[in-house]
């Protein structure tokens, strides 16, 4: 599936993922391949990305995140990874 992470400023990831896990006003959750669509607001904290070079992090200040067809897009506050 496709994500993309993106500030006011920049996009900061876009790229292939096969897992991704967000810090969601309501607790963690992961999304998977083939997810059904949704969207939620995101808090402050981890978003963790799974690829099949390994793992990667980015740090959110809170934001949305879309779920859509097998896409992701997250409209962030702000990131630092």
């Amino acid at each position: 599936m496709y994500l993309e992470i993106i500030t006011p400023d920049k996009k900061v990831y876009a790229g292939e993922v096969e897992a991704a896990q967000f810090p969601g006003a309501n607790g963690s959750f992961e999304v998977l391949d083939m997810h059904a669509p949704l969207i939620s607001t995101l808090e402050k904290g981890s978003i963790r990305i799974t690829t099949s070079k390994g793992q990667e992090f980015f740090t959110v200040d809170g934001g949305v995140v879309e779920v859509l067809n097998n896409k992701i897009i997250v409209l962030a506050e702000s990131v630092s990874a």
